[in-house]
Protein backbone atom coordinates (compact mmCIF):
# COMPACT_ATOMS: atom_id res chain seq x y z
CA UNK A 1 0.00 0.00 0.00
CA UNK A 2 1.50 3.32 -1.09
CA UNK A 3 0.52 6.06 1.36
CA UNK A 4 2.37 8.78 -0.54
CA UNK A 5 -0.03 8.44 -3.49
CA UNK A 6 -3.07 8.59 -1.21
CA UNK A 7 -1.68 11.62 0.60
CA UNK A 8 -0.85 13.38 -2.67
CA UNK A 9 -4.38 12.80 -3.95
CA UNK A 10 -5.89 14.12 -0.72
CA UNK A 11 -3.76 17.26 -0.92
CA UNK A 12 -4.45 17.91 -4.60
CA UNK A 13 -8.23 17.30 -4.29
CA UNK A 14 -9.30 18.45 -0.83
CA UNK A 15 -13.02 18.30 -0.15
CA UNK A 16 -14.45 20.67 2.38
CA UNK A 17 -17.73 20.27 4.22
CA UNK A 18 -19.05 23.33 2.38
CA UNK A 19 -18.42 21.77 -1.05
CA UNK A 20 -20.02 18.49 -0.05
CA UNK A 21 -23.17 20.13 1.30
CA UNK A 22 -23.50 22.95 -1.24
CA UNK A 23 -26.77 22.66 -3.20
CA UNK A 24 -26.60 22.45 -6.96
CA UNK A 25 -28.74 25.18 -8.50
CA UNK A 26 -29.99 24.03 -11.85
CA UNK A 27 -32.56 26.76 -12.42
CA UNK A 28 -31.79 30.43 -12.88
CA UNK A 29 -33.04 33.18 -10.61
CA UNK A 30 -36.33 34.35 -12.11
CA UNK A 31 -39.76 35.56 -11.01
CA UNK A 32 -42.17 32.66 -11.61
CA UNK A 33 -45.81 33.05 -12.56
CA UNK A 34 -46.92 30.49 -9.96
CA UNK A 35 -46.98 31.44 -6.29
CA UNK A 36 -46.98 35.19 -6.86
CA UNK A 37 -48.54 37.66 -4.47
CA UNK A 38 -47.24 40.87 -6.01
CA UNK A 39 -44.42 40.63 -8.52
CA UNK A 40 -43.07 37.17 -7.69
CA UNK A 41 -39.79 38.29 -6.13
CA UNK A 42 -40.19 36.25 -2.94
CA UNK A 43 -41.34 33.18 -4.88
CA UNK A 44 -38.39 33.46 -7.26
CA UNK A 45 -35.83 33.85 -4.48
CA UNK A 46 -37.41 30.96 -2.56
CA UNK A 47 -37.33 28.69 -5.63
CA UNK A 48 -33.71 29.65 -6.31
CA UNK A 49 -32.59 29.03 -2.72
CA UNK A 50 -34.72 25.93 -2.29
CA UNK A 51 -36.61 27.24 0.75
CA UNK A 52 -40.27 27.82 1.48
CA UNK A 53 -41.63 31.09 0.10
CA UNK A 54 -43.11 31.94 3.50
CA UNK A 55 -39.61 32.23 4.96
CA UNK A 56 -38.55 34.73 2.30
CA UNK A 57 -41.76 36.73 2.80
CA UNK A 58 -41.23 36.83 6.57
CA UNK A 59 -37.63 37.99 6.13
CA UNK A 60 -38.76 40.76 3.77
CA UNK A 61 -41.54 41.79 6.19
CA UNK A 62 -39.14 41.91 9.15
CA UNK A 63 -36.64 43.95 7.13
CA UNK A 64 -39.43 46.35 6.20
CA UNK A 65 -40.65 46.76 9.78
CA UNK A 66 -37.20 46.99 11.37
CA UNK A 67 -35.84 49.76 9.19
CA UNK A 68 -37.53 49.81 5.84
CA UNK A 69 -34.87 47.85 3.93
CA UNK A 70 -37.39 45.27 2.71
CA UNK A 71 -39.13 47.69 0.35
CA UNK A 72 -36.04 48.76 -1.66
CA UNK A 73 -34.80 45.15 -1.71
CA UNK A 74 -38.16 44.00 -3.12
CA UNK A 75 -38.22 46.81 -5.68
CA UNK A 76 -34.66 46.01 -6.74
CA UNK A 77 -35.63 42.36 -7.14
CA UNK A 78 -38.65 43.35 -9.21
CA UNK A 79 -36.47 45.41 -11.54
CA UNK A 80 -33.41 43.15 -11.70
CA UNK A 81 -34.84 39.60 -11.64
CA UNK A 82 -36.37 38.63 -15.00
CA UNK A 83 -39.84 37.11 -15.36
CA UNK A 84 -40.11 33.40 -15.97
CA UNK A 85 -39.41 32.80 -19.64
CA UNK A 86 -38.02 36.30 -20.22
CA UNK A 87 -34.46 36.80 -21.38
CA UNK A 88 -33.98 40.17 -19.69
CA UNK A 89 -35.11 41.91 -16.54
CA UNK A 90 -37.28 45.02 -16.57
CA UNK A 91 -34.26 47.22 -15.82
CA UNK A 92 -32.16 45.80 -18.65
CA UNK A 93 -35.07 46.15 -21.09
CA UNK A 94 -35.49 49.79 -20.05
CA UNK A 95 -31.77 50.52 -20.41
CA UNK A 96 -31.66 48.81 -23.80
CA UNK A 97 -34.68 50.73 -25.09
CA UNK A 98 -33.24 54.04 -23.89
CA UNK A 99 -29.85 53.36 -25.45
CA UNK A 100 -31.33 52.38 -28.81
CA UNK A 101 -33.58 55.42 -28.95
CA UNK A 102 -32.53 58.04 -31.52
CA UNK A 103 -31.32 61.34 -30.13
Amino acid sequence: MDTTTDTAEAISHPTTDHEASAPVRSQPLQRPFHGRMLAGVAAGVADYLGVDVTIVRIVLAVLTIMGGAGVPIYLAGWLLIPDEGAEQSLASELIQSLSSRPR
